[in-house]
């Protein structure tokens, strides 16, 4: 018989993942390597982001929102990371969350329709975290 993760059982691994219940809080950062994320990624594969204005963000545990359905998911208010000089020009590939305290990967996304250029001030990269366990 095949394992059956029922929705109760999704929930209570998406408050792990995103430590929703204990833990560590997650940081969410930007990469502007051109890196194809792989199962051997680690955060030293990836080089952060560093153009005029933009900070990592430390996303509050308690912030998450866990819905648990057929599929349950995990949510995270839009953020927002913007420039704040003009006259750049960093090619941004994707994001990527770590533990706030070890440092350590938890995941990364490369941008589907990316890499996004931040050229001018006011120029934004826009993140929204949605996982779902179906």
């Amino acid at each position: 018989m095949a394992l059956v993760l029922p929705n109760q059982g999704e929930t209570i691994a998406l408050e792990a993942l995103v430590a929703k219940t204990a833990g560590q809080n997650l940081v969410l950062r930007l990469f502007k390597s051109n890196t194809t994320p792989s199962e051997a990624t680690t955060e030293a594969s990836l080089t952060e982001a560093n153009f005029t204005g933009y900070a990592a963000i430390t996303l509050t545990a308690a912030n998450w929102v866990i819905t648990a359905a057929d599929p349950s998911t995990a949510a995270y208010a839009q953020q927002v990371f913007t420039s704040t000089v003009g006259g750049q020009n960093q090619a941004v590939y994707g994001y990527y969350l770590t533990q706030v305290t070890s440092g350590k990967l938890v995941w990364v996304e490369r941008f589907s329709d990316g890499p996004y250029t931040i050229v001018n001030n006011g120029d934004e990269i826009r993140v929204t975290l949605n996982i779902t366990l179906a």
